[in-house]
């Protein structure tokens, strides 16, 4: 079984990398989190006066620890913003409860303002509304005392608290809109690049389609030049009219040819094996079943009339779904239906699968987008979406005949 050691110990070699090499934000965390313990360290030990804070009093182990519980967490405002303002808090809640101090001056505005803003800017907003409503009681405990008078507060009592607390809230809802904002930037992207992606595959399928396209043409188009050809030559048709046939089959083949050079990718090899069809979905179950899916496949009707555009795609649809199946869908059995009939021809794949229920092309694979550009090509349709019970649905029907 494995444990989560490897994962934290390769994110921790990750951090301490990140750190070595000079990433901004984990050196920008540490000096903020020295200059506050520097800063409470001097409110503590130092000349307070010299930061404009007042002084600290207490037992030694509290002056001692202070600088740890308020300065220290600071290092932990991306990584850990709530447990970060927790402990600030704590070490607050021991300055309350151990000696009567003021919280006033340069030391504690510089950590409150720091902590309040790394809260909402990098804590979800459930977290930052929770860290708030932990520290309600404190707040209670410190107004009451009227022991919190930061930056731009002057005086005592319970307007110099509530004044502070709205400068906190104040850098609070600052984080939120940044974090808020951070979050629409970045889903805008992943959703630009997911957009990207799909272009991409539909472009590629095509292609493909244009490539399975050529062979069916420039078969049937070979039969035409060849049975040109022969009439011609055993002059049982009108010569002229055979050559213009003869002639424009061939150019046709030609420029055929042309496009397919065109759409070919420089890699890919010009194989000329037969295009595969409805007849090879037994083997193809087969070999999924040999790589651990279970397949149960149903054919009705006939399929060796269909056109061979009709009939590649529907092969092409099916694999596809499978292929999807293998990948997502986790330990599951999978139900092939295909129905032909002498307008469409209707597919149907079904898994009970407990894997992830969102689209292939959400999570990285694009196979939708290509099922979609074959039934496009035929002016059909596709449905595909979640089981209620469970599993996913791939849904598909080719009209035979003239596209709209």
């Amino acid at each position: 079984m494995r444990t989560a050691w490897p994962g934290a110990t390769f994110e921790s070699m990750q951090a301490v990398r990140r750190l070595v090499s000079g990433d901004p934000g984990i050196i920008g965390d540490a000096w903020i989190g020295f200059t506050a313990t520097v800063l409470i360290a001097i409110a503590a030990w130092g000349a307070p006066r010299l930061i404009g804070s007042a002084a600290i009093a207490g037992p030694l182990w509290l002056l001692a620890l202070l600088p740890l519980l308020m300065g220290v967490p600071l290092v932990l405002r991306r990584r850990a913003p709530l447990l970060m303002w927790l402990v600030i808090w704590a070490g607050i809640a021991l300055l309350s409860l151990f000696a009567d101090n003021s919280l006033r001056g340069l030391a504690y505005t510089f950590v409150l303002f720091t902590a309040a803003y790394s809260l909402g800017a990098h804590a979800t907003l459930r977290r930052a509304a929770a860290g708030l409503a932990f520290t309600a009681p404190i707040a209670v405990v410190i107004a009451h005392r009227g022991g919190l008078a930061l930056a731009f507060s002057s005086g005592d009592g319970s307007k110099a608290v509530a004044l502070s607390f709205l400068q906190l809230a104040a850098f609070w809802l600052a984080g939120v809109f940044v974090h808020a904002r951070r979050q629409a930037v970045s889903l805008a992207a992943r959703n630009a690049a997911l957009q990207h992606q799909a272009e991409q595959a539909a472009a590629a399928e095509r292609a493909r389609i244009a490539r399975e396209l050529h062979d069916i043409i420039a078969h049937h188009l070979s039969v035409v030049v060849l049975h040109a050809a022969g009439a011609r030559a055993s002059g049982g048709a009108d010569p002229a009219t055979l050559e213009e046939i003869e002639h424009s089959g061939r150019q046709a083949l030609t420029e055929t040819r042309r496009l397919f050079g065109v759409l070919r990718d420089p890699d890919q090899e010009t194989g000329r094996d037969p295009q595969p069809g409805i007849g090879d979905l037994p083997a193809l179950a087969e070999s999924l079943r040999a790589a651990g899916l279970e397949v149960s496949l149903s054919i009705d009707g006939d399929h060796t009339t269909l056109p061979p555009a009709v009939n590649v795609s529907a092969y092409r649809i099916v694999r596809e779904a499978l292929t999807n199946v293998l990948k997502h869908a986790g330990p599951a059995r999978a139900e092939v239906t295909v129905g032909c009939a002498d307008s469409a021809v209707t597919i149907e794949v079904t898994d009970d699968g407990p894997g992830n229920p969102a689209p292939p092309e959400l999570t990285g694979g694009q196979g939708l987008a290509g099922m979609r550009e074959r039934v496009a090509l035929f002016g059909g349709d596709l449905r595909a979406g979640p089981r209620p019970g469970g599993g996913f649905t791939v849904c598909a029907r080719l009209p035979i005949g003239e596209p709209p």
